[in-house]
């Protein structure tokens, strides 16, 4: 036990950091955590999709095809917890907590067998920085896969070496590197060539492993990884690429097509070899590559998208950017096996691939969270050089302790407001209040004025998944009066009004409810109720976090 005092100390630490108030912050689920939240309960019920697919190896959903491994996960917290806060982020949560103890031994196997010389608490220090770190606390504390993906990445590396020197752990180390294009996409581009970097690299040991344990390994990693490369290439699992990738751009037929317009050669066969698909791609690709190393993006910005970064948040903290300058100096001339150094250079290099041939690829923290290991191994063996120096230590931990007292008082107190429209806050409050009312009206109309509502009033309602399917309401259509053409079920119509706020008592009648979103109502009628019209009677404000109105709910007076 006093071996791992101090895992079980940053386990503690890394476990708060993970499941503290979890069902509060972030302030909402968002559409893709509600999303994933349905779908869980869709096969907790009936088997299938929401789409009707029974077991699916990809998710058919609303806007793409989902990655299976993490939504299974959910089934039991979502029939623990609902379609909840709890029960879409806790896998999230426990696969973050495991990643980091995966991480710890991860290291530590490097240390003791690749490593001739460096501290003896690096696996330590390398296990606390990824505890604390604002990239990988943002992904444990919301439903995305990509914590689970990191989790099984890192124990399969870890298997694999151990493996080198017993063989039968070599199956493991196959079923969890095969398990990762299970999770996430970007492993299964990542993951293949991860393989084969690993086998080649280290065949010499491999060629001494018995036949028996090389059998159990290349059977592991066909049984685990043909189905999801067979969904992938035949099924729908590849569509989602299609629409982010670089190469299926609309944009860059007419950005050709400019340039060759203002060429001084014209269309000629000199301009066309400047200006054509490929010179985009390759620009594309090699600006999204060195994105992803800049200083903008790690230390100062982070990703702007305020589900996957904080405001003004790198993706490290800024202190870090000097251990990691000497942690790439130090790892890299330490006397240490050669092959663990190209590991890691690989794994940086290759890691932002498939986030580079996606369109903003370069600043994607999802997409791009497969080198934060690396990245993170790198600024640890940085703060294990300052340890020979007990003043440089000193002010170095000062520092990164004072950036993370920050970066915590701004994810506790100013991000759950100003990240409140990012996260899609007010859904479930306002399908609460439909709830507590609807039983007097005849129809309940739901705006899709703003984003599309179809799986958020699935989700929140926890409509029954069964009527769903046989039901499906982008199947079912209606004329609606004053409002078109609109989707339904049951008694549930989702669609807008043709005309504006003070012509819409001409259209909702007594009978009827009407779930507006504030883009269209224009005012601040929180403030203001007063503003609203006189054959209008407004049932509830639902307001954001910030007190700022999200949406509001009608009917005739």
């Amino acid at each position: 036990m006093k071996k791992y005092s101090l895992l079980i100390i940053i386990l503690l630490l890394t476990s708060f950091l993970r499941l503290y108030k979890l069902d509060h912050v972030p302030v909402s689920l968002f559409g893709d955590e509600m999303d994933l939240g349905y779908q869980a309960y869709s096969i907790l019920k009936t088997g299938n999709d929401y789409y009707g697919n029974f077991m699916p190896f990809h998710f058919h959903s609303l806007a793409e095809w989902r990655t299976p491994l993490y939504l299974y996960s959910a089934v039991p917290t979502v029939a623990l917890f609902g379609i909840s806060p709890l029960g879409v982020r806790l896998p999230a949560a426990i696969f973050g907590i495991l990643g980091v103890v995966a991480f710890y031994f991860l290291v530590k196997i490097i240390r003791e067998s690749f490593m001739k010389s460096g501290s003896t608490r690096i696996e330590a220090v390398g296990a606390f920085l990824l505890a604390i770190s604002p990239w990988h606390i943002q992904y444990s504390r919301a439903g995305f896969e990509v914590t689970e993906m990191l989790f099984f990445l890192i124990t399969g590396i870890y298997f694999f070496l151990r493996g080198l020197k017993d063989g039968k752990y070599l199956w493991l180390s196959a079923v969890c590197l095969t398990l990762t294009p299970w999770i996430y996409s970007t492993a299964k581009m990542f993951v293949p060539f991860l393989i084969i970097f690993l086998v080649v690299t280290f065949r010499k040991e491999l060629v001494k492993t018995s036949k028996k344990h090389l059998l159990s390994a290349i059977v592991a990693l066909l049984v685990v990884g043909l189905p999801i490369a067979a969904s992938t290439l035949f099924g729908g699992g590849s569509q989602r690429f299609g629409y982010i990738s670089v190469f299926t751009d609309p944009t860059i037929e007419h950005e050709i097509g400019v340039a060759r317009d203002i060429d001084a050669w014209g269309n000629s066969i000199a301009s066309r070899a400047f200006h054509n698909k490929f010179v985009v791609w390759a620009e594309a690709i090699g600006n999204n590559m060195l994105q992803s190393y800049s200083t903008d993006y790690l230390f100062i910005r982070g990703d702007i998208n305020l589900r996957h970064s904080i405001e003004d948040m790198g993706m490290l903290y800024k202190v870090e950017i000097v251990a990691l300058l000497l942690g790439i100096v130090y790892f890299f001339r330490a006397k240490a096996d050669r092959r663990i150094k190209y590991l890691l250079a690989f794994w940086l290099l290759a890691g932002v691939v498939p986030s580079a041939i996606t369109r903003e690829g370069g600043s994607h923290g999802t997409r791009l969270i497969l080198i934060l290991p690396p990245l993170i191994l790198l600024v640890a063996s940085g703060v294990s050089w300052l340890s020979k120096n007990k003043i440089y230590l000193f002010l170095y931990t000062f520092v990164l302790c004072g950036l993370f007292v920050i970066y915590q008082h701004n994810f506790w107190v100013h991000n759950p407001k100003y990240s409140e429209r990012w996260w899609h806050y007010g859904w479930q409050e306002a399908v609460d209040s439909i709830k507590a009312v609807e039983g007097s009206y005849d129809k309940v109309v739901i705006s899709t004025a703003d984003e599309p509502p179809w799986v958020f009033f699935a989700g929140a309602y926890e409509y029954d998944p069964k009527s769903w399917q046989e039901n499906f309401p982008l199947d079912n259509k209606a004329d609606l009066e004053g409002f078109g053409s609109v989707s339904y079920i049951d008694k549930y119509y989702f669609g807008s009004p043709k005309a504006g706020l003070y012509d819409w008592g001409k259209i909702i009648d007594s009978k009827t409810l009407y779930l507006a979103s504030t883009r269209e109502v224009g005012v601040n009628l929180i403030r203001e109720p007063e503003r609203t019209p006189g054959d209008l009677k407004l049932i509830d404000s639902i307001a954001f976090p910030s007190g700022e109105p999200a949406f509001y709910l009608f009917t005739h007076r």
